[in-house]
């Protein structure tokens, strides 16, 4: 998910999606650790919806207090 179609997501919605982020980033650690992951490109893409994320709350944080 793009950040343009993050900032469209109301705040409930947006943290649904960076919870789901989170336990995706926790089962691709747990499948590096016992050498189950197959595709390694996963992990930083999990990283990038946090980081998407958290901006976008980051983001309507500072508009509500200034």
């Amino acid at each position: 998910m793009q950040l343009k179609e993050m900032r469209r997501l109301s705040d409930t919605e947006l943290a649904d999606e960076l919870k789901s982020a989170k336990e995706e980033l926790f089962d691709f650690r747990f499948k590096l650790a016992t050498r189950q992951l197959k595709n390694y490109r996963g992990l930083p893409a999990a990283r990038r919806r946090i980081a998407r994320a958290l901006t976008v709350l980051q983001e309507r944080e500072r508009a509500t207090n200034g």
